[in-house]
Parts: structure tokens; sequence; C-alpha cells
């Protein structure tokens, strides 16, 4: 009796253990764990066209995640995507002629921020404006404009 009890102690454990560490996966693949941990500051960006930019994606320089996303919105006086970086503190360096493109992960893959630092002795800090920013290219434009200029329509 006594020997079952102990049996049924450890898989409780061990199913415990399992739940916890697909909880901790979930919360790492969705991108929830953004809210807990980190130190930093935020940067805003605006672009033309951010493709299919999501809130979560990352923030990089020289292909070094600095930071991520988090929030896109429209602003209304422009019509262009206000898009607020957050940068963690430890690249608190960054100049502020920094300019930050829109980005594909691969031919097809998701898009990101790629930040380019400049050359100012001046450096962003919370609440910044990036001033020079690249939109997204969108492949299926190319494609559009490739054919019209193929099928003889070119002026």
């Amino acid at each position: 009796m006594l020997n079952q009890k102990v049996v049924q102690t450890v898989v409780g454990f061990f199913m415990l253990l399992g739940i916890l560490a697909l909880l901790f996966l979930a919360m790492k693949v969705s991108g929830l764990t953004h809210a807990f941990s980190d130190n930093g500051y935020l940067v805003t960006a605006e672009f033309q066209n951010t493709g299919s930019l999501k809130a979560g994606s990352p923030v990089s320089v020289a292909g070094v995640k600095i930071g991520y996303i988090k929030n896109i919105q429209l602003n209304p006086a422009t019509f262009e995507a206000a898009v607020t970086l957050f940068i963690y503190d430890k690249y608190k360096d960054l100049p502020m002629d920094t300019s930050a493109s829109i980005l594909t992960a691969g031919l097809l893959g998701s898009n990101y921020i790629s930040l380019s630092p400049g050359y100012s002795s001046k450096i962003l800090h919370n609440g910044s404006k990036i001033a020079d920013t690249h939109p997204a290219i969108i492949l299926e434009n190319l494609i559009g404009q490739l054919i019209y200029r193929v099928g003889g329509h070119d002026s």
C-alpha cells in the first residue's frame, strides 16, 4: 500500500513538471514573457508600410536581437504606422541618427526591424523618435510591377 502511494506521488510530481514546462514553452512562443522580465526603454519610428510586422517581432542590429516591437498603431495625423520599439537596457548607447528598416527573414519569412546606428554623439533615450525609416518591401508588389513591365505596359 505504501509503495503505491509513493508511485502516485512521483507520477503526480512529474505530471506537474510537465504541465509547468508546457506553460513555460507556451509563454516563450507567444512572446508574453516580454511583459514580465525586461528592463529597457521605448523608442518610436513611423513607417509608410509595415508589411506583416507584428507586435513581438524582433528588433536587431547587425543580426543581434536588441529588443522587440511593443506596439503598432496608425498615426491619424500622418496616416503612417507608428511603431513602438522596446530596446533592452544593455543597448542604451544607440546614436540619435540611427536608421530603422523593415526587413524579411529569408525569402518568405516574417518581418523584423533592423537598426543601423549612425555617428551622432547624442544617444537615443526613452521617448526618442527615429527619423530615418525605410518601409517594408512587399514581394507581391514587386512581382506585380515585374509582370506589368514584362507585359509591355511600360511607358
